[in-house]
């Protein structure tokens, strides 16, 4: 990542900090060496940062993903890890914002190779110790700085946090763009609504102290992300429930994306145990011709999952067929 040019003085630094968040910026220091952690937290404490020491990868891993930390300062080597694990295991984990810097601290300079395979896992620096504590200060608040403002535009705007995918509100533009796109040009259009199969009575808080839903949403995530065409809009639209709005996508089409999806989620690498989905659809083969508007399409696939949903173990897979205007009631609002 490129680097950020910080000018002005440390008075105006903080200031600036304290307008980009309402809280302290959570630093979190995996380091095993105790002088080096302790230092490095004084550092940062003294500047307005609130601070948590890990000792082991493991323990990195767990506190980055559950307090929401602001920016992650590993060592090259913990005693379970090495700092680069670190690095990649954060990086492919959809619970862990892309936004959040992650610095490699090293003992010494470290060779070229060390510092390009830091940077290639995700990495946004690689700081040799010891540093000046100024500078330090000063490359850390330009990246915080700048993740807070991607947290706040993410807010406000189109991204769900937890998937990384749409959220409701970027969901419903994207569907207008690409129901003007089909209709200008007369092409075929079709949603895909998906959902891990548990009981809808059951607990429904997306936390991780609901394990099966939370693991089941996470690894739902990443197969959308790596599956999804550039063409299409993913996202999340409520607890576990997905969707995709596929481009030029007809009925045909629309059921072999939607048995994909659900043999790479239920049987692909990285699997969650007993996972099962149950799955909607909706498609037009002409949007022109259909007189309907895109959130429509988005309510018939909602109004099949949910049919695919209490069917139970029964057709794990439904085409909406029903009245549209009975699905209306399902329709997302933005």
């Amino acid at each position: 990542m490129t680097q950020h040019t910080v000018t002005g003085n440390r008075d105006e630094q903080d200031e600036q900090m304290n307008e980009s968040a309402s809280r302290p910026p959570v630093a979190i220091i995996a380091n095993d060496h105790e002088w080096s952690s302790r230092s490095i937290k004084s550092i940062l404490t003294a500047s307005g940062y609130a601070v948590l020491i890990t000792y082991t990868g493991r323990k990195t891993l767990e506190q980055a993903l559950s307090t929401g930390a602001d920016l992650v300062l590993v060592d090259r080597d913990l005693p379970d890890m090495t700092g680069t694990e670190v690095c990649q295991a954060l990086r492919g984990d959809p619970c862990f914002s892309a936004s959040t810097p992650i610095l490699m601290t090293s003992s010494g300079n470290g060779s070229r190779s060390e510092r390009l395979k830091a940077l290639a896992a995700g990495a946004w620096d690689y700081l040799p110790l010891p540093f000046d504590s100024e500078e330090l200060l000063l490359r850390l608040d330009s990246y915080v700085r700048a993740k807070l403002n991607f947290d706040r535009v993410a807010e406000e705007g189109m991204i769900d946090p937890i998937s990384g995918l749409y959220n409701l509100r970027g969901l419903m533009r994207r569907a207008r763009e690409l129901g003007s796109d089909a209709y200008r040009h007369g092409r075929a259009l079709a949603c895909i609504a998906l959902a891990p199969n548990f009981d809808p009575r059951g607990d429904s808080t997306l936390s991780k102290d609901n394990a099966p839903l939370w693991d089941a949403v996470k690894h739902l995530a990443e197969i959308l992300r790596k599956s999804g065409r550039v063409s299409d809009a993913i996202g999340r639209m409520r607890l576990g429930d997905f969707v995709v709005l596929a481009a030029s996508t007809d009925s045909a089409r629309a059921l072999m994306v939607a048995e994909r999806l659900k043999e790479a989620a239920e049987a692909g690498p990285g699997a969650v145990e007993e996972l099962t989905l149950a799955v909607g659809y909706d498609a037009v083969s002409d949007f022109r011709v259909a007189g309907i508007q895109p959130a429509a399409l988005l309510a018939g696939a909602t109004a099949a999952l949910r049919q695919s949903q209490q069917a139970g173990n029964g057709i794990a897979i439904r085409r909406f067929s029903g009245d549209r205007d009975t699905a209306r009631a399902l329709q997302p609002k933005d």
